[in-house]
């Protein structure tokens, strides 16, 4: 099958599996920015306390800015990894502020989506998928976030290849679907990788890709020992 076809056959079995997923909060992009860099490597919900405890503890990320690193390291511990993410925080606050004067990157909204996710790219700490993240939920632009599940759930599927990375499936996939349908395939990709697509042992018997799946497919082929 074409892989776009095969795109968009994913995304209808998966909508009428999962259903339509909610819209999640819009949050100001700054703060998506960083929520997405809390995420990294941890569970959302860990993420989330992380989250809520940075901005209980710097009501304003001046304050956060002013405070440093080890400050904003002692306020995420429960999200995991802070030594490294307190660090790219403090980098990218300490970058907007020098170069716009002032800690905001609402000049993102208007900007053509490729423009916006370069601006991204070029902050401290930030790939492809916590730029593709800002741009899609915070900023509603057209981008595809490609995470562990996404990415595995693709390749076992066929719609990339096994040696495509992470980085390269954003683009590779964004090619495969007209953009308004980015927003409910990620999330229902990700939860399908979660319930039934996961990493050690899938679910194959309950998938309802299984019969488009090249990675079943492959194995069913595979001599009996």
């Amino acid at each position: 099958m074409e892989r776009s076809a095969k795109a968009l056959l994913v995304y209808e079995r998966l909508l009428g599996a999962y259903g339509e997923p909610e819209i999640k909060e819009q949050r100001d992009p700054l703060d998506e920015l960083i929520l997405t860099i809390l995420s990294q490597n941890t569970s959302d919900l860990n993420s989330g306390r992380a989250f809520q405890q940075l901005v209980e503890r710097f009501p304003t990320w001046e304050q956060a800015l002013a405070a440093g690193p080890d400050a904003i390291a002692a306020a995420i511990t429960v999200g995991g990894l802070a030594n490294v993410k307190a660090p790219r925080i403090h980098a990218i606050l300490q970058k907007l502020a020098r170069e716009q004067g002032e800690l905001s990157l609402a000049l993102l909204a208007p900007m053509p989506v490729d423009q916006a996710r370069e601006y991204l790219l070029a902050l401290p700490g930030v790939g492809p998928k916590t730029a593709a993240c800002v741009l899609l939920f915070s900023l509603h632009k057209p981008a595809m976030p490609v995470d562990t599940h996404v990415h595995r759930v693709a390749q076992r599927l066929g719609l990339v290849k096994q040696h495509d990375s992470a980085e390269e499936s954003h683009a590779l996939l964004e090619a495969l679907l007209p953009h308004h349908l980015y927003y409910s395939f990620h999330l229902n990709v990700i939860r399908h990788g979660r319930q039934v697509c996961a990493a050690r042992r899938p679910k194959c018997e309950v998938c309802p890709l299984a019969d488009i799946c090249d990675d079943l497919a492959e194995r069913n082929r595979r001599p009996t020992p």
